[in-house]
């Protein structure tokens, strides 16, 4: 059985139909790249899976259960974390406390939330920054904030949306090792990204949308193979 199973959305907003009956599955410890040109639905899906947005019509299963249109308090305690591509740190506040705000979700008391965000502070690479203020952070430490702040709520779904955007190549290295060591600890992620390199490294499928539908879907080194995604999205000149 797939960790989260998602059949036949369909989302519009006014006259627009931002996706049309799109379906997909992510296995337990997997991790699915979602790709597309813009306008293509990649964010309208992501939200909808996440409980920002309500589809119109379909369903989402996660272990097994319906969460179409749970909000994403609820969608956070039975374990789906996202990240946002303009990262959201609670800026006047430091870096420890804002895990703790992910990590008090799950654990009973304050020196509870405090050992397990100093935890996840450490495997993330901000441990030497734990009372900086976030606002002082840089880009790429902001994104690494992010990360800690969703896994601080012990997800089995981890969601990044677009977390190499304005990274330098070092940078984008670095991400993606931090990524790679999630998913070695089991987590199934999620991830939408337009840095093609960086996602054909790190998925083990990917899906393609296009005008809100679904128009492929299979290992990296066949997607960038396929006609209708390069006709699509990535251009006859694109080499892998």
């Amino acid at each position: 059985m797939p960790l989260i199973e998602a059949e036949r959305l369909t989302k519009k907003f006014g006259g627009l139909l931002a996706l049309r009956e799109v379906s997909f599955y992510i296995n337990s410890g997997e991790i699915l790249g979602l790709i597309g040109p813009n306008g293509a639905g990649k964010t309208t899906l992501f939200n909808t899976v996440a409980g920002v947005f309500r589809p119109e019509s379909g369903m989402i299963r996660f272990n097994g259960e319906e969460i179409t249109g749970l909000p994403p308090f609820e969608l956070s305690l039975k374990g789906i974390a996202r990240t946002f591509q303009i990262t959201k740190p609670f800026l006047n506040i430091t870096v420890l406390d804002n895990i703790m705000v992910g990590a008090l979700s799950r654990e009973k008391s304050l020196e509870a939330g405090k050992k397990f965000s100093l935890e996840v502070l450490e495997f993330v690479g901000l441990a030497s920054k734990k009372d900086l203020m976030a606002a002082k952070l840089t880009l790429e430490d902001r994104k690494r904030l992010e990360m800690a702040r969703a896994l601080a709520t012990k997800p089995r779904l981890l969601m990044l949306d677009e977390v190499m955007a304005g990274l330098n190549p070092k940078e984008m290295e670095e991400t993606l090792t931090l990524i790679r060591k999630v998913h070695a600890e089991g987590m199934s992620i999620f991830v939408v990204e337009h840095v093609m390199k960086a996602i054909l490294s790190v998925s083990h499928r990917v899906m393609v949308l296009h005008h809100g539908e679904k128009i492929a879907e299979g290992a990296p080194n066949d997607i960038v193979q396929n006609q209708k995604v390069i006709d699509a999205y990535l251009g006859q000149s694109y080499h892998a």
